[in-house]
């Protein structure tokens, strides 16, 4: 009977060690395993690991991509415009080993190092680059997050501006300069258009008084698009003396 008990315990015990050693791990995943203490070679992973129970410890790291949002920033530029920004970064572990090792928590370092960075950066752009440059403030703000991560095994793959968030009082002011900017360009287009209409109407002058024949044939075109023209309404036409001294030579000759 106590053999039976024995071999009873002995079997619970192996079950249970079985199933706290084994282990799996995805393909996106890798496990930095501690023994006694002290970091057991490479991360290892993915599919079956053992882990020795009471002895081992291990820390699951994933590969896939992280996106991890930036809240509202409260920023003044450099023209002293206070603005709130706000952003959405990309990143993922590269070295597991680095990210569990060199740094407590790489999730809420990168989170906080991402906030401290939007401010600075956007802190020394003017108001008109955040709103007309986001690409290049991104990608700043993408290189200097990327060098700071490096050392914890984490890649910034980008960065993006979510929102900027303007007060009201900037916002109309945004809206009177954007008005005025679309008079002027009206104004340009209708000047630059009468411009040319007068141009073409000086060579058209200077063709007619070269050529005379050239304003007796548009004469004619008036009065046939005049005649054609439907109504009861009676029209007389002037016919200058030039137009007829043509004729009048042919037939006096």
């Amino acid at each position: 009977m106590v053999a039976g008990y024995a071999v009873i315990t002995i079997v619970v015990l192996l079950v249970f060690f079985l199933f706290s050693a084994i282990k799996v791990l995805n393909e996106y995943e890798r496990a930095v395993v501690f023994r006694l203490g002290r970091v057991l070679g490479q991360p290892k992973g993915p599919g079956l690991i053992i882990i020795i129970p009471l002895i081992d410890r291990y820390i699951r790291i994933g590969l896939r991509t992280i996106v991890q949002d930036v809240p509202p920033q409260d920023v003044i530029t450099r023209d002293n415009v206070t603005v709130k920004v706000s952003a959405v970064i990309y990143f993922r572990v590269i070295n597991p080993l680095k990210a569990v090792i060199d740094v407590e928590n790489y999730l809420y370092a990168t989170s906080q190092l991402s906030q401290t960075t939007l401010r600075s950066v956007c802190g020394q752009a003017e108001l008109d680059e955040l709103l007309s440059k986001r690409e290049d403030v991104s990608a700043q703000i993408q290189t200097i997050l990327d060098r700071h991560t490096e050392p914890w095994g984490i890649k910034v793959s980008a960065v993006e501006l979510k929102n900027i968030d303007l007060p009201e009082e900037m916002q109309r002011s945004i809206a009177r300069q954007a008005e005025a900017e679309r008079e002027r360009r009206a104004k340009v287009i209708n000047a630059e258009g009468e411009f040319q209409a007068a141009q073409r109407l000086l060579d058209a002058a200077a063709l007619m008084a070269k050529e005379p024949i050239a304003l007796q044939l548009r004469y004619l075109q008036t009065v046939r698009e005049m005649s054609s023209e439907q109504g009861s309404t009676s029209t007389i036409l002037p016919i200058p003396i030039d137009f007829l001294s043509t004729w009048i030579k042919k037939y006096s000759a």
